[in-house]
């Protein structure tokens, strides 16, 4: 950008007050904003994000620049993000300069937490500053006085874009962007983000459409923040510096964990789940011998509670807080000046997030410690701390938005009032999301809103919009409003399913998302027994006592998947034989007896090695693709070696690998890995499980099929689940290409099994494959070797078991024949 603005002297006078000045970026969001232009402003955490994007707001009210006018009435800026903390962190922080300047500028949040009352009176008079969510948007946009109130809207400011714009909840603020843009042609699109990798693709996402019908890119103006200090990050080894062998916890690091918080003013500590964040917060109450005033905070725990620890870091209070990603977004504490990263971080732009909670000032750089559970953890570690150092980041692709997020935006805008399809079709597909629509899916998607779809119209509780001869679609009854609002929503909470004998006897419960992979007959390990899955019915997962051993690894909680980007690196660093000189000598002779004794998979490569053990025939496959896709890939194989007569007997998967065993060996493996296992052995386990079912009840939520609530009442999981296997079961059998079947698929294929990572780990395969036959374990297959058995086992209880194991198979991987030396 040419020649900067004048910044109103009112706002300068109060950054040099404060010690301040402008930063360049700043100025740039402020004349990009006087040339008429929406802009994506991407700089480090620290650098003053928030208060650039507010600049132009700010301006707009000080007394220079409205010269004797009046100042603007009614809404003028909306600002957008993916938490609620996140909105009350701001509220706090934009509250000072406008009482310190004087601005006659009243902000105010929105949320599912705002009292009614003040909701309404919000609609009626609006604050020229809202603070809201994108559900909250959506919902804000049902009403018919939303064309008023936001008929003045100037300016949109989308926070974290990173963290939801790729995802569901993208899809519906795209949406909601289109319909303010028709409310508000003049209206701009600000977003805000740390860690954009792909700056040119979320370009694409903020802008609208253009006259012509393409994307008008050019009318987002990118801004790049100041550079930062450089962060400075390093990566803890054990005193004796051995990395493990196996685990994830990093047990082994507690007591110099300890001391780095007693060093430190506020240390935060990031885990990648919830379970880690309970299990090392109470590691670290078990050495507290100075009774050291240390916190938790993930998303379980109540909002008061988490209020409650927000508000004892925010004065100070606290020495150290154990925290999931519930924190990694833009709180802003100045005073923690160290963070610690608990494991592995799975992507660059995580760990550059949660580096920046440190200091949170641009001028000073951010500490962090890394600390690895297993060696290959350990790679992983270097990898993201190498791409930090080089500032390189990565993140989600955009792919096509949902059709049953899609279907809640049509719902809301008939709630708002009547509308003309071909208008409507126009905002829907400005969006980059939806610019995919065709009119015949804009019909299926409006006849699924009109009665359910073809098997469902006989019903009238699916009626809900009706069609004029003029192509105007209205409410065929006004307590359709009503029930949308109670109902609409993106986030669905995860349901637990009980594990239970017949007889009704219980054995615990265990995720949805890992119960919806099962098929009757299927094997798995709960509760310390193998188990065998006589039906899912409702909630409940009924089973029996297993005559063989599990076959399916038991699995309880969310995994962050490995990035692409950090893959691709740890890939690079396995045949970089140079480069491991840099490594501590266990890791480097790790790395150099496997390649003696094997092979290294390097990029573009698929090395399977088969070997026995215990009177079993393993193969380890090294994908790299993370854990959800190694996991899907293990059901496949196991499916197909089944047909096959190898009698399998199971698998386990971490982000690196797969491990599968079975009584006869795999002598060639490339028939077991052909492309066309996700034409047939998918789509069969996707249909069988309940992974489908699963999907569908998302999706039926989401559009608003199926409601989770009534005035004065709350359906049940169990009630929810009922309905929406009733309706999959009518759909499947009558209209088996339904919307809502269409869009379960979508996500059965993208969220729940990674089959677009499959899908290149087939083609890969095709043409790189390399099988090694040894004749016992080989040192790379020794971290996914540990953790047989021991998957039911939430991560860490089992460290000190799996150290045990780990260094007997060590000892064997590691050991190096004379024999073999000299035929070497």
């Amino acid at each position: 950008m040419n020649a900067l603005p004048l910044v109103p002297h009112e706002i300068t006078a109060w950054f040099a007050g404060r010690g301040w000045r402008v930063r360049r970026h700043q100025g740039e969001m402020l004349a990009a904003s006087d040339a008429g232009k929406h802009a994506l402003l991407v700089a480090d955490t620290g650098a003053g994000k928030t208060l650039a994007g507010f600049l132009p707001t700010l301006a707009d009210f000080c007394a220079s620049r409205l010269d004797g006018a009046a100042p603007p009435e009614g809404l003028h800026t909306l600002y957008v993000s993916p938490l609620k903390a996140l909105a009350h962190d701001v509220q706090r922080n934009l509250l000072t300069p406008i009482e310190e300047i004087g601005l006659p500028i009243r902000v105010e949040t929105r949320s599912g937490d705002t009292p009614a009352e003040r909701k309404k009176r919000q609609r009626v008079r609006p604050p020229h500053v809202l603070l809201t969510t994108p559900e909250s948007l959506s919902l804000l946009l049902s009403y018919p006085d939303s064309f008023e109130m936001f008929r003045g809207l100037k300016r949109v400011v989308v926070d974290e874009v990173h963290a939801f714009a790729t995802g569901k909840r993208g899809d519906l603020l795209a949406l909601s962007l289109s319909r303010l843009q028709a409310i508000a042609p003049d209206m701009q699109r600000v977003a805000l983000s740390a860690t954009v990798a792909d700056p040119e693709g979320f370009r694409g996402w903020l802008a609208p459409q253009s006259d012509s019908g393409g994307r008008d890119v050019d009318t987002v103006e990118l801004v790049e923040g100041e550079r930062g200090a450089a962060p400075e990050v390093e990566i803890l080894l054990p005193f004796e510096e051995r990395v493990p062998w196996g685990g994830h916890a990093g047990r082994w690091a507690i007591p110099q964990l300890y001391d780095t918080i007693k060093r430190n003013r506020t240390t935060l500590v990031f885990t990648n789940t919830r379970f880690l964040a309970e299990f090392i917060f109470q590691l670290l109450w078990d050495v507290n011998e100075d009774k050291l005033p240390i916190g938790i905070h993930h998303g379980s725990l109540s909002a008061e509670a988490r209020r409650k620890v927000e508000g004892a870091m925010a004065r100070g209070e606290l020495r150290a807080l154990v925290c999931t990603a519930s924190l990694d977004l833009g709180v802003d504490w100045g005073d923690i000046d160290c963070v610690v990263q608990m494991g592995a971080p799975k992507g660059s732009s995580r760990l550059l997030q949660r580096i920046g909670r440190a200091n949170h000032r641009l001028d000073q750089a951010s500490r962090a410690i890394l600390v690895p559970g297993n060696r290959f953890e350990f790679l992983e570690a270097t990898a993201a701390k190498d791409a930090v150092d080089e500032g390189q980041r990565d993140g989600e692709e955009f792919r096509p938005g949902g059709l049953d997020v899609l279907a809640q935006h049509v719902m809301a805008c008939a709630c708002a009032g009547p509308f003309a399809e071909d208008a409507l079709l126009g905002e829907v597909r400005s969006t980059l999301a939806y610019s995919w629509v065709t009119p015949d899916d804009w019909q299926r998607v409006l006849g699924f809103v009109e009665n359910g779809g073809y098997a469902l119209r006989a019903y009238d509780k699916f009626k809900r919009i009706v069609r004029d001869r003029e192509g105007v679609w209205r409410l065929t009854h006004p307590e359709h409003a009503q029930r949308h609002r109670m109902n609409a929503g993106i986030i669905i909470d995860s349901e637990m399913l009980t594990v239970r004998f017949r007889n009704g006897r219980s054995l615990g419960r265990v995720e949805e998302r890992f119960a919806a992979t099962l098929s009757p007959g299927d094997t798995f390990f709960f509760a310390g027994m193998s188990l065998e899955v006589e039906q899912l019915k409702d909630m409940d997962v009924v089973v029996r006592a297993a005559k063989k051993s599990a076959t399916i690894p038991s699995y309880g909680g969310a995994r962050m998947p490995l990035t692409t980007h950090l893959s691709a690196r740890v890939r690079e660093m396995l045949v970089d034989r140079a480069g491991w000189a840099r490594f501590p000598d266990d890791v480097r002779e790790w790395l150099e007896v496997q390649d003696w004794r094997s092979q290294m998979p390097g990029p573009g490569m698929l090395l399977v090695e088969s070997f026995p053990h215990e009177r079993k025939h393993y193969s380890v496959y090294y994908t790299f693709e993370g854990w959800n896709a190694n996991q899907s890939l293990g059901m496949l194989i196991t499916r197909r070696m089944e047909d096959r007569g190898l009698q399998p007997g199971g698998f386990v998967a971490n982000d690196y690998s797969l491990a599968v065993w079975g009584l006869k060996p795999v002598t060639v493996p490339a028939p077991l890995l052909s492309p066309d296992i996700l034409e047939h052995e998918f789509v069969d386990w996707v249909q069988e499980s309940h992974l489908l079912r699963r999907a569908f009840r998302e999706v039926a939520v989401i559009s608003g099929l199926v409601e989770r609530q009534h005035p004065g009442k709350r359906k049940s999981g169990k009630q929810v689940t009922f309905s929406t296997d009733l309706i999959y079961d009518v759909l499947r059998k009558y209209e088996p290409d339904h919307v809502l079947l269409e869009a379960a698929w979508a996500d059965a294929r993208a969220r729940m099994t990674d089959v677009g990572r499959l899908a290149d780990l087939l083609e890969r395969s095709a043409r790189e494959l390399v099988h090694v036959e040894l004749d016992r374990v080989s040192p790379l297959a020794v971290p996914v070797m540990t953790m047989i058995g021991r998957e039911a086992v939430p991560q860490g209880a089992i460290d000190e078991e799996l150290l045990l194991e780990a260094e007997t198979l060590a000892g064997e991987a590691m050991r190096v024949d004379a024999r073999e030396a000299a035929e070497e």
